[in-house]
């Protein structure tokens, strides 16, 4: 698909297409190893044999994907990816290549702990984790990876712990970025809130870090606040509207996250004559945001990659022992009134049931 809009890193536009719409495995390939691999024992080459790229068995080679929050969309997407990608390994591989899909309902470190020992309980190949909070899921993931099963991570890291990779966005990067673009549409000038999400989430600090950094370099902008809230639509809404009641004076909001943009609340609340909001992400349920103008700007983390590049990665090291990047940055891309039919189609090969033809059939 060629998806003409402009990155939001310092890759090309070139670049970025073949990496963040079409080709993750080139993506995986063409980051540098920054440290080695951890946790490279593994216990799936005993019952596995590779010749000539492919693999027989009659056991299914099973992955556990544990997101966030399952009723967070961007997980659901994740888990398309690594339908997909399963799909296509166990073609290749002759041998089925399976998901259990093991995330929580909502948001909670020590139930995602859980998940991971029961994963290894069950006999799980590897395990594929978004972590919400360190503390709590660090100790599971190492106990899994002491008991054989690689641990590599998708969108949240847990550096500390014995995982052997990470994918995702520069959450640091996505935070200035995001930053970046509203100064631009306040003129330089402005009290702003930051809507963050889940304190405890590793990713969301950086990216909150990112914005308050790029706020930095404009002195006519002042951060009034950082505004935390359950990772719900319902929650994220209430937190925006709650907050312009106590600061009346907000002119602009930094969503590190697209948690309220996935119902419609705010499609009639914000005035945009008044404050202008940018945000991360960028789902079927957000489009009609950048079509009213109330969004000019989201910035989407091509989140089906979270789980196709994940799958694949974790076939790569595991069943061939070929060595990966630890880290491995997943590009943004901009979306505004310019490309949207582009992205809204984009969003629909990657299994997206909910986009709104209207957006399909614009021209761009």
């Amino acid at each position: 698909m060629n998806f003409r809009s402009t990155a939001v890193s310092h890759l090309s536009r070139r670049h970025l297409l073949a990496h963040s719409l079409r080709a993750p495995l080139a993506l995986a390939a063409a980051v540098t190893m920054t440290a080695c691999n951890k946790g490279g024992d593994t216990k799936a080459a005993t019952d596995t044999t590779a010749s000539a790229g492919q693999t027989s068995s009659t056991k299914p080679f099973t992955i556990a994907v544990i997101g966030k929050a399952s009723t967070n969309p961007v997980f659901q997407a994740a888990l398309y990816g690594a339908q997909a990608a399963a799909k296509e390994q166990s073609a290749k591989l002759h041998r089925e290549v399976k998901i259990n899909w093991l995330t929580p309902p909502e948001i909670d470190g020590q139930i995602q702990a859980q998940r991971i020992a029961e994963a290894v309980n069950e006999g799980a190949d590897a395990i594929l984790v978004s972590c919400a909070d360190p503390g709590k899921v660090t100790g599971a993931i190492n106990d899994a990876v002491t008991r054989g099963v690689p641990v590599m991570m998708f969108d949240s890291d847990a550096p500390q712990s014995q995982r052997f990779a990470v994918y995702g966005t520069d959450d640091t990067l996505a935070g200035r970025n995001t930053m970046d673009e509203l100064a631009k549409l306040l003129g330089g000038k402005g009290k702003i809130g930051i809507l963050a999400g889940n304190q405890n989430a590793p990713n969301l600090q950086l990216r909150v870090k990112g914005v308050k950094d790029a706020a930095a370099k404009y002195p006519g902008i002042t951060v009034v606040n950082t505004f935390y809230h359950a990772e719900t639509p319902q929650d994220a809404t209430a937190e925006v509207l709650r907050a312009m009641n106590a600061y009346p004076d907000i002119t602009g909001w930094a969503f590190i996250g697209g948690w309220p943009l996935f119902s419609r609340g705010l499609l009639t609340a914000i005035d945009t004559t008044k404050i202008k909001v940018v945000s991360i992400d960028a789902l079927p349920e957000e489009l009609a945001y950048v079509d009213k103008g109330v969004v000019p700007v989201l910035l989407a983390q091509p989140v089906f990659q979270w789980g196709y590049v994940g799958v694949n990665t974790i076939i790569d090291h595991v069943v061939f022992h070929k060595p990966v990047p630890e880290h491995m940055s997943m590009p943004m891309v901009r979306v505004t009134k310019d490309n949207l039919g582009t992205w809204a189609r984009q969003l629909r090969d990657w299994k997206f049931t909910n986009v709104d033809p209207k957006f399909l059939a614009l021209p761009r």
